[in-house]
């Protein structure tokens, strides 16, 4: 199923560009912010990766230290054509070497011991390092584009990848609100795209309106750096200066049992009432996103860009809002479990 062009805030892109020709042009690095015990029965490993995704990467950890691969553990999951650091937990149950792992792509950087296993969405951040291969546009456009997203953010999308290869995800979703039996983890695929859709075309519609920097009636804002959320019952002066400042953000859901039955995706209706009959908890996802500490930069190849974005943002809702780009990946289809 092909996605639709979601509306952008800033305008049209400046300039056709391509991403990731080489692992080395999208570099993420994992913010953990952690305080290591020193002690305890995991190790801490700090890996950079290149042309290995996360998954691959935790299952030779586990084969290394003779543990299952459930037991390894990591905050979130990073690109596989990238150049990426991020942190994994391993159990010490038989004291493994690390001095002696070694795998084509992964080294490891550092070693830490602490006292709990790693556990999904313990990171704060992602510090991106991207770039766009492309004619520049001529004058201060691009000066006056970047400017105005670091005063004023931009929409919080869920990137491409969510939904799958072509859209796949979203036929994926089909199949289970029409009662499709899937597998575990393809029924994961199918919920996951269906809220981030639905949560997309919400977005969508604010941007469409100029309200998705704006605090509401009835909104639910977003405490900045944090997952915590209230309802606003009158967006009074004090409210609209703290969105102003980046204080608060204004806030949609994540469609499931607690969220108003309201589907801003009307051709998928169903969507909406499987996700609520399956039990899935609402959520909350803020409209906004603040890219902290950007710069750019002109190379002869184009642009490069860095930035550091909350974990759960996606770094092709930044891009977007400057460049047309093409991923040099998904358009040549590269698959792999590696």
């Amino acid at each position: 199923m092909p996605l639709p062009v979601w509306a952008r805030a800033h305008g049209a892109p400046l300039f056709a560009a391509q991403i990731r020709s080489r692992p080395d042009e999208f570099v993420v690095f994992e913010d953990l912010r952690i305080e290591f015990s020193g002690a305890g029965e995991h190790d801490y490993l700090h890996v950079e990766k290149t042309g290995a995704n996360t998954e691959w990467v935790a299952r030779r950890l586990a084969s290394h230290a003779g543990v299952r691969v459930g037991d390894v553990g990591y905050a979130g999951l990073k690109d596989r054509h990238a150049v990426t650091r991020q942190w994994f937990s391993v159990p010490r149950r038989q004291a493994p070497d690390w001095g002696s792992f070694s795998i084509d792509g992964v080294r490891v950087l550092e070693i830490r011991r602490h006292a709990r296993k790693l556990r999904r969405g313990a990171h704060r951040a992602n510090e991106f390092r991207i770039l766009l291969r492309g004619e520049l546009p001529a004058g201060d456009e691009l000066e006056t584009r970047m400017a105005a997203i670091a005063a004023l953010g931009v929409p919080n999308y869920f990137g491409e990848q969510r939904f799958g290869r072509g859209g796949a995800n979203l036929d994926l979703a089909d199949a289970w609100a029409a009662g499709a039996r899937l597998p575990r983890h393809r029924r994961g695929f199918a919920i996951s795209a269906a809220r981030s859709f639905l949560f997309n075309a919400a977005l969508d519609a604010r941007v469409r309106d100029a309200t998705w920097n704006r605090i509401l009636p009835g909104d639910w804002a977003n405490l900045d750096g944090s997952g915590s959320v209230f309802d606003v019952a009158e967006a009074d002066d004090e409210l609209e200066a703290r969105c102003a400042r980046m204080d608060i953000h204004p806030a949609g859901w994540l469609p499931g049992v607690g969220a108003p039955v309201i589907d801003p995706a009307p051709d998928r209706p169903a969507w909406t009432a499987a996700l609520q009959h399956a039990g899935v908890r609402a959520a909350h996802r803020s409209f906004r996103v603040c890219p902290r500490n950007l710069r750019w930069s002109r190379p002869e190849q184009g642009l490069e860009v860095g930035f550091s974005l909350p974990r759960g943002a996606y770094a092709t809702a930044v891009i977007r809002e400057i460049a047309d780009a093409r991923d040099a990946v998904r358009s040549a289809g590269t698959a792999g479990s590696r």
